[in-house]
């Protein structure tokens, strides 16, 4: 079954409506929503890529997401991946956007952030694993583990703009 995607160009302007598949086989850039979740804690949730998948398989990730489907928005998106994948059903905060070369093809990320406080009922056909580390431990994994480069790139620019400061430290006083 074919996924629609919207063909966009460098501004993330749209172009036309395409075959996923096509536009990663032909690099045509295409929007991908993704989340970084947090809980109550800070601890942001990591999780091992399903090794069935035919991207990344078996790869980390702290990104939870996929394909915008056509007239959707990065927010809608972003709550729908997120039933879909872990079974949970909250509000997410849009955060930024930003033109992912690394990878399969060139994407554009919105990225969003999501506190769950629910309980994860993971899609096994998507992830085989996952767990909530803290931004120090995450720091001393995602440089020796086999993270998705989207991820990796998302995971710095979310901690360099200040979206992760004191993560760790949340809730604990």
């Amino acid at each position: 079954m074919s996924e629609l995607v919207e063909h966009v160009d460098e501004h993330d302007r749209v172009l036309g409506v395409v075959d996923r598949e096509e536009a990663v086989r032909e690099h045509w850039l295409h929007r991908i929503a993704v989340t970084i979740c947090r809980d109550r804690e800070g601890r942001i949730l990591v999780l091992r890529r399903a090794r069935t998948l035919s991207r990344f398989p078996g790869h980390y990730d702290v990104l939870v997401g996929g394909a915008v489907d056509v007239g959707e928005s990065y927010e809608e998106a972003a709550v729908r991946e997120l039933a879909e994948e872990l079974g949970v059903r909250v509000r997410v905060r849009f955060l930024f956007k930003f033109l992912c070369r690394e990878g399969i093809s060139p994407i554009w990320f919105g990225v969003h952030e999501a506190v769950v406080t629910e309980v994860l009922v993971p899609d096994s056909g998507e992830i085989d694993w996952l767990d909530w580390l803290t931004v120090s431990e995450l720091l001393e994994v995602v440089d020796q583990w086999s993270f998705v480069p989207g991820g990796r790139e998302a995971l710095r620019r979310y901690l360099r703009s200040g979206f992760g400061s004191g993560a760790g430290e949340v809730g604990a006083g």
